[in-house]
């Protein structure tokens, strides 16, 4: 289990939980929250077309709450072409 009073603000690390990729202490307006997210057994910004159909999905342009999942997976999973990429296993293929 993470200890919060000995993670930093707004980095990512990878997650102790069961079937998530990462973690953040997320900070934002004197609120601290711990998340977790993105699906362990899935890949993440391996394609342009799974890039854009993943952030058309989720909404990632009004993503802008820094204590959601959704805004790290939109801003660290799935930012855009520079980040990390890995392809999802072969049995979990979808159509990209």
């Amino acid at each position: 289990m993470a200890e919060k009073s000995k993670m930093k603000c707004n980095r990512v690390v990878a997650s102790d939980r069961p079937g998530k990729k990462k973690m953040v202490l997320a900070c934002s307006g004197g609120k601290e929250k711990l998340l977790h997210f993105g699906a362990k057994g899935y890949g993440h910004n391996y394609s342009a077309a799974a890039r854009s159909s993943f952030r058309a999905r989720h909404k990632c342009d009004t993503a802008n709450d820094k204590l959601t999942p959704r805004y790290w997976a939109c801003k660290n999973l799935w930012a855009g072409p520079g980040g990390s990429t890995q392809a999802s296993p072969k049995t979990k293929k979808g159509k990209y």
